[in-house]
């Protein structure tokens, strides 16, 4: 008998209504017309066959060659810069090291990535410790190896006081600051407030103590800010807070970091434009930063004092179109409402910037037939599962596979254990060899953590009619505490 997946596809005839006037406005090709058959030089066919479906696939080079080219655009308009790789961004080690060998310093915003970073072989003097939760633990061993703190509120100061009495020492500190550009919403539940005076308040903590030495000023204004001007006026409110403080106190700032936040080639929900025309280079950004910070710092160079170093943080622009997600499809149908819909074996579990994003997917093989309005649905049940809600496909069927694009970012860190395995991770080395640097998950992954009591050892019981129990099922592999 003929498998039933190698006979013709048969659907109910239906009505799809032409919409007259409707057109290309960006004058994009259509999706059957856009084929991508390799993913970063790598046939999509083999990729699949090697690692299977779903499969998130990482370019070397291209991290490499983002990394370069933003830092070399900073240090030839400012010089003294630091890239701090933001490890929330996507913090598996492979991605990270290729970040390091690059020269990024490691920034990290928890006691996980802390210890994550340390365990990669980074030193703690190139990790810049940023995030609102950090114990009294993790900050002793930060300070120890000399990594740079950020400091988020009075009673991490008062922690971290407390530390360098005990050391006897003195443990020079960076406020993260927060205040209003204008441009974008103040990000006010991170760090010390300028407007209010608690900036000032906290700097002058700082400064009255003989164990605290402040050298460092962050603010970080937000995610995928599409405005260069944002920056610009953030480096002239940190540069004027600067020279307030160096001027009533007996402070000399070292750094400036403007955290990260700029945005990468995708195109967000709500934006009228596509990326390309909505998306500025990454040098409006740079010239924006360095023409500000240059003019900020005038009165240094007027005392022939050093310029401050400058530190930025980013992340998503640096690895977003270096990552794809090829997802095949299980299944087709129609909805009530004439739409064509599709399942693939990736969803919002493993694409969670798909709430945010109308990420660009591509087919990976022509496919005959009319293009139509299509749903692309995730393997989860849940009704949110939804990869993009509208979008112009030619008729899909089992086993067809889609390239998503720039998926970088967040998506390695932020994609659930829910209901499905998570995917192998692959990376495309420089030399087009590629290799797993990722384990897809298995059942023995997702129940190592679990601990069974001895009375629930047992899962289900053939009990009797006289009330004995006549069978008992096996544990299994769980592990079991008394």
């Amino acid at each position: 008998m003929q498998n039933m997946f190698n006979k013709a596809i048969w659907e109910p005839p239906f009505i799809q209504p032409h919409k007259i006037g409707e057109i290309n406005k960006f004058g994009r090709r259509a999706a059957k017309d856009n084929i991508c058959d390799t993913v970063f030089g790598v046939p999509v066919k083999l990729l699949v066959e090697k690692y299977g479906s779903p499969v998130f696939v990482t370019s070397e080079k291209q991290i490499r060659e983002n990394v370069r080219r933003v830092k070399r655009a900073f240090e030839r308009r400012y010089g003294n810069v630091i890239h701090g790789w933001s490890y929330k961004t996507n913090y598996t080690s492979a991605i990270c090291n290729i970040m390091h060998q690059e020269g990024s310093w490691a920034e990290v915003v928890s006691e996980f990535e802390y210890e994550k970073a340390r365990l990669l072989g980074v030193p703690g003097e190139r990790i810049i410790f940023n995030g609102p939760n950090k114990s009294k633990a993790i900050l002793e061993r930060a300070i120890a190896e000399g990594a740079r703190i950020h400091v988020d509120h009075l009673e991490e100061l008062h922690t971290i006081e407390s530390i360098a009495i005990a050391r006897g020492s003195v443990v020079p500190v960076t406020l993260r600051l927060n205040f209003d550009t204008g441009y974008t919403e103040p990000w006010s539940r991170f760090g010390f407030n300028i407007e209010s005076g608690q900036a000032y308040l906290a700097a002058k903590l700082v400064a009255l103590s003989p164990h605290l030495k402040l050298t460092g000023l962050h603010s970080h204004i937000g995610t995928f800010i599409l405005e260069p001007r944002a920056y610009a006026e953030q480096v002239r409110i940190m540069c004027k807070f600067m020279r307030e403080l160096e001027g009533n106190e007996n402070i000399q700032i070292e750094s400036l970091d403007i955290g990260g936040g700029f945005p990468s080639n995708n195109a967000l929900k709500g934006v009228y434009l596509p990326p390309e025309q909505s998306i500025p280079a990454i040098s409006d950004y740079v010239n924006a930063v360095t023409s500000a910070l240059m003019e900020g710092t005038q009165y240094r160079r007027e005392s022939n004092r050093p310029l401050p170093q400058l530190i930025f943080e980013s992340g998503r622009a640096m690895v977003d179109d270096a990552q794809m997600l090829l997802t095949s499809v299980v299944g087709t149908k129609r909805l009530a409402d004439g739409r064509r819909a599709c399942v693939l074996d990736g969803g919002a579990n493993l694409l969670f910037t798909s709430y945010w994003y109308n990420h660009l997917i591509k087919l990976t093989s022509e496919i005959d037939g009319p293009v139509e309005e299509t749903v692309l649905y995730g393997p989860l049940c849940m009704n949110i599962d939804v990869v993009r809600h509208s979008i112009h496909l030619p008729p899909l069927k089992h086993g067809d596979i889609l390239a998503v694009h720039c998926v970088g970012a967040y998506n390695n860190t932020q994609w659930m254990q829910f209901i499905e395995y998570r995917p192998n991770v692959v990376l495309v080395h420089e030399d087009g060899e590629s290799s797993i640097i990722r384990k897809a998950e298995d059942l023995s992954v997702m129940t190592q953590q679990d601990c069974l009591p001895s009375h629930l050892q047992i899962p289900f019981l053939d009990i009797g009619r006289n009330g004995r129990i006549n069978k008992i099922a096996s544990v299994g592999q769980i592990e079991a505490v008394s």
